[in-house]
């Protein structure tokens, strides 16, 4: 057994679980912290706040009586209300009979039910304002390209005929003036798809004529967490000259030929930091959502492209990056009940519902990808996160809620046996949707 050649993949493995376990932990101690702060607001005290499941690893006790803790087991968390029998508030404790009025009043069961609601509720929505905040970051932090397009810095590219330089504003491209921003997608789609263009741009007040490549020639920007490209080795950055042979100068001229392949083998030539050499990969079929709110079998290989320079940016406005961070936080939602939806129908594969070992993998490929990539991930999964605990299963969020309204309409809580029946049903549900998420992740 060659014992040197494992370091890298028990470093890739360190690393995988290093992430998850800290996208974990952020997302879940926000989750929990919302149940405790809004339950402390509406008047019930908390016993245990823990972060993990467990042998207590670590504890304190705060001024209010809560013992803040840290378990051994990273996979979760739980706070634990006056009265309530377990953690999951799935049942009372007993002594709540010998508590005075005040101190009942304290209990998660005999609090009113505007306050029950609310507490149960809290953790969702912390989990959703966190989504916003991380994607409202994200988009402060690296900005807009901004009107003008003007070259910030050049990628690196393979060499060949080009005499751009930073600052240069784009005024032309093969003669065809550069629109704003908002149309130069469907610009860019009208040029002829060549190595090298005609730009007009002007530098230092004057116009000057200049050669530069095609506007997004086959670069990588980023690769795709558990995508045919990550797992042969692309890196972003990573220029693709040829596909099959043939030389490729824009990611359209892979993107077809990547959708023509019909998923069959490619042999692909990467240039990278001044070297060239051959990648051999197949492309797989992927659900992608399409426009009408449906979806779509495509064969990818997980990379995207973008311009051959950064452009100068610009930041947004506080207030526009929240309603984009937010925005995105509803996309994230509507795209989720929509795939759920399709799988369920069949309409597309049940292998797009990833399980802990899949998002593990996510989770170690995108910190692997720098701090923003990182960070983005973390408002997805903290979306995912809050969405899956609103679902109607008793155990979850969303079930206590359905219970609370049972209550609000009937007049009286759900019977104690009833509650048993339901939370026993629920957690057989969500073990199962464990397992089979799981075997997803094994076999997919």
């Amino acid at each position: 057994m060659d014992l040197i050649g494992l370091i890298p993949q028990f470093g890739n493995l360190i690393w995988t679980i290093a992430a998850f376990v800290v996208a974990l932990s952020v997302i879940v101690a926000i989750h929990e912290y919302g149940h405790y702060i809004v339950g402390r607001w509406s008047g019930i005290h908390a016993e245990v706040f823990s972060l993990g499941f467990g042998p207590r690893l670590a504890s304190w006790r705060d001024r209010r009586g809560t013992l803040w803790q840290i378990s051994a087991l990273p996979l979760g968390g739980y706070v634990k209300f006056l009265g309530d029998a377990d953690p999951a508030s799935a049942g009372k404790d007993g002594a709540m009979e010998a508590m005075d009025a005040e101190t009942l009043r304290k209990t998660m069961h005999a609090a009113p039910l505007w306050a029950r609601a609310a507490t149960v509720a809290a953790g969702p929505v912390f989990n959703f304002l966190l989504s916003i905040a991380l994607f409202t970051g994200v988009i402060l932090w690296q900005g807009q390209a901004s009107d003008p397009l003007t070259i910030d810095t050049l990628r690196p590219l393979p060499p060949q005929v080009q005499s751009l330089e930073p600052g240069d504003e784009l005024l032309e491209i093969n003669g065809a003036a550069v629109p704003e921003l908002a149309g130069f997608d469907s610009f860019v789609s009208t040029l002829p798809r060549a190595p090298v263009l005609d730009y007009t741009v002007l530098r230092d007040g004057s116009q000057v004529e200049a050669r530069g490549p095609f506007p997004y020639p086959p670069l990588v920007s980023s690769v795709s967490p558990k995508s045919a490209a990550m797992d042969a080795g692309i890196e972003p950055g990573d220029y693709i000259l040829s596909v099959a042979g043939t030389a490729i100068s824009s990611f359209d001229d892979l993107r077809s030929a990547v959708s023509q392949s019909q998923g069959a083998p490619l042999q692909l030539g990467i240039w990278r930091d001044g070297r060239s050499f051959p990648v051999e990969l197949a492309p797989r079929q992927t659900d992608m959502p399409t426009a009408d709110g449906g979806f779509e079998t495509r064969y990818l290989i997980g990379v995207t492209g973008g311009l051959f320079f950064e452009p100068v940016t610009e930041m947004p406005g506080p207030l526009a990056a929240i309603v984009m961070g937010a925005g995105q936080v509803w996309f994230i939602i509507e795209q989720s009940l929509s795939g759920l939806w399709h799988m369920i129908t069949g309409a597309i594969s049940s292998c797009n519902l990833s399980g802990p070992i899949g998002i593990a993998e996510t989770s170690g490929a995108a910190a692997s990808q720098g701090p923003a990539s990182f960070i983005w991930f973390l408002g997805v999964l903290s979306t995912a996160v809050g969405l899956m605990n609103l679902f109607p299963i008793p155990v979850l969020d969303g079930g206590h809620l359905v219970f609370f309204g049972y209550e609000a309409v009937a007049g009286r809580p759900p019977s104690d046996r009833a509650l048993r029946a339901l939370m026993a049903g629920g957690l057989t549900l969500i073990l199962g949707m464990m397992v089979f998420a799981i075997s997803n992740d094994l076999f997919c």
